[in-house]
C-alpha cells in the first residue's frame, strides 16, 4: 500500500464524519448508527439521502453544499477514495455530510426501515456480466426498499448504456414509477441543478466523448423482479 494510502487512511480514522464497517460482523450485527443517524450524528431529523457507490464523494459533498437542510452520507468499499470527499466536507465545514466504508449488500444493517428518503447512484460498475451485481438490480431494489420511505426516489447517473437500457426495463417490466430519463444529458437543458455536479470519472468519460445517460424512478412496496435483458444487451457488446 502507497505512503499516501497510509497517511489517507490514518487521517480518516480521526475524522468524525467517516465511519469503517469492516470491523464489526454485519452478519450478526447491526451498525451502532442504524436507526440512530439522524439522533446520534447528524443532531436533527433532517431528511437522510445516500450516495451509493460515491467513490471520491463528489456528489456527496456537492448535494450537501446546495441542500444543507438535508443530510448526505456516501457510500464506498474504497477508503482510498472516501478520503477526498471526507477532506473537502471538513474543509468546507460541512456539518450535513457523513461517509460510510463499506459493501453496499450489507446496507440493511447500516440503515433502519425508513432512515433514508432518496437515493443517487454515481457511474457505478455495470457489471457487464453479472446482473445480480448491478446496484439497479431486484436485488439491490429490494434492500433499499428495507431502509427508504415509502416511494422514495432512486437517481442514476451513468455513462452505462447497458446500465441505463438495463434499469430503464426493470423499471417498465416492474410498473415503477419513472420520472426522468434521458440517454444524453448534456444534450438537454439540465432540470434541476443537482445534475450539474460532475464527478471525477465523469469528468473523465467526456473529455472521451462519452454520453452521460440519467434515470429517475421511484419505489414501490410491491416485489421486484429482473427482466430478462440478454438478447437486448448484445447491441452493447458491440
Amino acid at each position: 500500500m502507497g505512503k499516501n494510502k497510509l497517511q489517507h487512511f490514518a487521517e480518516m480514522k480521526e475524522f468524525k464524519h467517516t465511519f469503517e464497517g469492516f470491523s464489526i460482523n454485519l452478519l450478526n450485527d447491526d451498525f451502532h448508527l442504524k436507526g440512530k443517524w439522524n439522533a446520534d450524528f447528524f443532531k436533527n431529523n433532517n431528511p437522510i439521502v445516500l450516495e451509493l457507490g460515491c467513490g471520491k464523494g463528489e456528489y456527496t459533498v456537492g448535494l450537501a453544499e446546495k441542500y444543507p437542510n438535508k443530510n448526505f452520507i456516501g457510500v464506498d468499499i474504497k477508503g482510498a477514495r472516501i478520503w477526498f470527499g471526507a477532506k473537502k466536507a471538513l474543509e468546507a465545514n460541512l456539518n450535513n455530510v457523513a461517509f460510510y466504508r463499506g459493501v453496499i449488500e450489507f446496507i440493511n444493517k447500516v440503515f433502519a426501515k425508513s432512515e433514508i428518503s432518496e437515493i443517487w447512484i454515481t457511474f457505478p460498475d455495470p457489471q457487464r456480466k453479472k446482473m445480480r451485481k448491478r446496484l439497479t438490480s431486484a436485488r439491490f431494489l429490494e434492500l433499499y426498499k428495507e431502509i427508504c420511505i415509502p416511494n422514495a426516489q432512486i437517481h442514476l447517473k451513468t455513462d452505462s448504456k447497458l446500465l441505463y437500457y438495463f434499469t430503464n426495463e426493470l423499471i417498465k417490466y416492474n410498473n415503477l414509477e419513472l420520472e426522468a430519463s434521458t440517454n444524453d444529458l448534456y444534450s438537454q437543458q439540465l432540470e434541476s441543478e443537482e445534475l450539474s455536479i460532475r464527478t471525477f470519472y465523469e469528468k473523465m468519460f467526456l473529455r472521451m466523448n462519452d454520453t452521460i445517460t440519467y434515470t429517475r424512478f421511484k419505489l414501490n412496496d410491491k416485489p421486484i423482479e429482473n427482466p430478462d435483458t440478454r438478447e437486448g444487451e448484445k447491441q452493447f457488446d458491440k
